[in-house]
């Protein structure tokens, strides 16, 4: 099963503190609300799997605007350069696999295999694939 979530990729953000409680900063909470509308929308028949899940997450991430020319070309130099600046990737697959938590399965704990890609291109998206886990069987 495979889905894609538009917009700005987002780390998944640390518990704020206040009042006597933790709670989960908004912009978490509204970023896995999208996830889930995302997966919702697109998800076919899947169920919630029981079973071992394998996850890939491909983060695209808009290149920066001094990596083009005058003509909107990408320039020759940046061109094999990768996404090294914040978020970091495993900040952001968290966020991804705790908004699909009760829906793509039971719980992130089932994921047992994992790739994660951060590249540049055009727009802001990420594409998500979840499948059971063949090593299991």
């Amino acid at each position: 099963m495979q889905f894609k979530i538009d917009g700005k990729v987002q780390a998944k953000q640390r518990p704020q503190f206040g009042r006597g409680h933790a709670y989960t900063p908004e912009e978490t909470v509204n970023y896995e609300q999208w996830i889930k509308l995302c997966f919702i929308q697109n998800k076919g028949d899947w169920e919630c799997s029981d079973n071992p899940i394998k996850m890939t997450c491909n983060i695209s991430t808009k290149r920066p605007k001094a990596h083009y020319n005058s003509k909107g070309e990408v320039k020759p130099q940046f061109k094999t350069v990768l996404p090294t600046k914040k978020p970091d990737t495993s900040n952001c697959v968290k966020g991804i696999e705790d908004a699909l938590n009760g829906i793509a399965y039971h719980d992130d704990s089932q994921i047992t295999t994992a790739h994660v890609t951060k590249r540049y291109t055009d727009t802001d998206y990420v594409i998500v694939t979840i499948v059971e886990d063949e090593l299991w069987k």
